[in-house]
């Protein structure tokens, strides 16, 4: 395993432009969009950040990386136009989105600092992310705001970064991405983006009457409330952890040859036992799985080419402390198969059903391991002429474990992990991590 080296040491300002409102470049229709029962409950109601670095090109003869992405901003919103409106509240906390056409909120500037400056190995946390995702006073709210906040900021070198805040109930991960490529697409002199738009909230709606079929661990409420080190934890620490070919072969060397499973699959296995060992907790305490599967290719017929809205369900499996860290490897990894294999679209329909009927519950994060995977968000991809990205994704290091693809230094192809754990539980979580890498008494290894 190589743990990454945090981000260098890095004070910076970013001389800002005032910020405007860049709306649509044609007239576009003024409705009202009931959002689904999956986007609109509590845990989507925020503001996520997400960052892309683009190097320095000489084949764009001088262009302004600004004025080229705010240009084809304004085209693409014709086409997003629900992204120029605000969100409001209804009866029974409903949200919908007016479409005023008011626009997103768009800003520039400039810092005196070069791409290479932020390191060999881009990855979050990243210095100064308040001068370069700036908080617009009075623009920050999920209801009556804009849905969008844009920065793009020109480096001392030739490159940018190009930083997103957007509104989480409004799309999902690969939502965000969708509508950020077809901007790519128009910076480039597209005259529509590839994949249209589709809205279709409906689809995602609760049945009539409700039917709650599933069970819904990870909305479970009786521990939400208890005091946990876990979820308040203090003096907190970022590291990024890289898995590459041989870290990967190392992990699968400790599981018989007969088990089949993704490199996910062992991944968060393994990320889900180093890190419950590293909390010390009680053998006999519950502790849950929740792992983040996108459910469009789960309908059927899938849901539409182009949907952007939230189309990802949470399925969750429990167990204790003591069979998940006492237990053979296979016993964790079989559990991750099983939480995934839940997510069907009877478990979607029943997710809307339960959230409607139980007032649309935040997750349960209370000893739970939250993890993501989704290789088709690909948002290095997102070309606005300049090239790829020389990275792009997590801007900080949020709740949850979000395994992304990521090409180190050396060109090697792999899985990068972020996490942010109080100091002592960190060391521990790097000790139990080395320790599994290099197949040391862990329950269960099987040498190949």
């Amino acid at each position: 395993m190589a743990m990454v080296p945090p981000s260098p040491s890095l004070a910076f300002k970013v001389r800002r432009n005032e910020p405007e409102l860049v709306t649509p470049i044609k007239p576009t229709p003024r409705e009202y969009k009931p959002l689904s029962d999956i986007d609109d409950r509590d845990g989507h109601r925020f503001l996520i950040p997400a960052i892309q670095f683009y190097q320095y090109n000489p084949s764009m003869g001088g262009k302004d990386p600004a004025r080229v992405i705010r240009e084809a901003l304004a085209k693409t919103l014709v086409f997003y136009y629900p992204f120029a409106g605000r969100l409001r509240e209804g009866p029974n906390r409903k949200l919908y989105v007016d479409c005023t056409g008011e626009g997103v909120l768009f800003v520039e500037g400039d810092a005196d600092v070069r791409l290479e400056q932020f390191g060999d190995e881009l990855q979050p946390p990243f210095p100064c992310m308040d001068e370069l995702l700036f908080d617009v006073p009075g623009y920050g709210e999920v209801l009556n705001s804009p849905l969008f906040l844009i920065q793009v900021t020109r480096l001392k070198c030739g490159g940018f970064i190009f930083a997103i805040r957007h509104n989480q109930a409004m799309s999902d991960g690969v939502g965000c991405y969708q509508f950020i490529n077809a901007v790519g697409e128009m910076a480039r002199g597209a005259v529509a983006p590839t994949v249209l738009p589709v809205w279709e909230r409906h689809l995602l709606n609760a049945r009539s009457p409700p039917r709650v079929t599933c069970t819904h661990h990870e909305f479970d409420q009786e521990m939400i409330d208890r005091k946990d080190d876990i979820t308040q934890p203090n003096n907190m620490i970022n590291r990024s952890f890289f898995f590459g070919f041989d870290e990967v072969l190392a992990l699968r060397s400790l599981v018989p040859p007969d088990h089949q499973f993704s490199t996910f699959d062992i991944l968060t296995a393994c990320l889900w036992r180093c890190h419950t060992r590293a909390f010390q907790l009680d053998p006999n305490e519950e502790i849950r799985i929740i792992c983040i599967v996108n459910a469009r290719s789960k309908f059927n017929p899938p849901l539409p080419l182009g949907y952007y809205g939230n189309a990802i369900g949470y399925p969750a499996t429990l167990t204790t402390v003591g069979k998940l860290c006492q237990s053979p490897l296979w016993y964790a990894i079989e559990l991750v198969k099983e939480t995934k294999a839940k997510l069907t679209e009877e478990y979607m329909k029943s997710t809307a059903d339960f959230l409607v009927t139980r007032g649309r519950p935040a997750l349960n994060m209370t000893r739970s391991f939250l993890v993501s995977y989704v290789p088709r968000i690909k948002l290095e991809d997102v070309d606005f002429g300049w090239g790829k990205a020389a990275y792009a994704g997590q801007a900080t290091i949020v709740d949850g474990k979000h395994l992304s693809p990521y090409k180190n230094k050396k060109g090697e192809d792999g899985i990068m992990f972020p996490n942010c754990l109080p100091a002592p539980v960190m060391e521990r979580f790097v000790h139990e991590l080395n320790s599994m890498l290099k197949n040391e008494n862990h329950v269960g290894k099987c040498k190949l």
